[in-house]
């Protein structure tokens, strides 16, 4: 059970998660814009969760969005993310976080390309981690 991510203690998290990685997931903290590794990513392949390795997002859903973050237009089959409100900060917004662990992963806003569905989920790199396809 200790190695169950819905089930680790705080300290757990921060052996396995780097500092700056604990406070995204664990804090709902936000990178720095047009810091992250994977903003201007654009491989083939899957986006999963740093903390759980579940898959979230899946490259061909990825765009610049020119945000200064990762962006996609929905998370991959399955439904491996989860949404909820967020008020802090003084604004309303749509949190989204990983259904497997419970890390905060960015948010989502109704401002992405309308012919995919209108919606931008906007993602901290820090929070994730990318496996490219192989090749056939």
């Amino acid at each position: 059970m200790a190695d169950d991510p819905k089930h680790l203690s705080e300290a757990e998290w921060r052996e396995r998660l780097t500092p700056e990685q604990y406070h995204v997931l664990r804090e709902a903290g936000t990178e720095r814009a047009f810091t992250g590794q994977y903003d201007k990513h654009y491989e083939d392949g899957e986006y999963r969760c740093a903390g759980c390795g579940t898959v979230l997002f899946e490259s061909d859903t990825k765009y610049n969005s020119g945000c200064g973050w990762p962006a996609f237009t929905r998370p991959a089959e399955g439904g491996k993310v989860e949404e909820r409100r967020d008020t802090t900060h003084g604004m309303i917004r749509t949190e989204v976080l990983c259904a497997e662990c419970g890390g905060h992963l960015g948010h989502v806003f109704p401002d992405g390309p309308q012919d995919q569905g209108g919606l931008r989920y906007c993602i901290n790199s820090l929070s994730l981690d990318f496996d490219a396809k192989e090749e056939e």
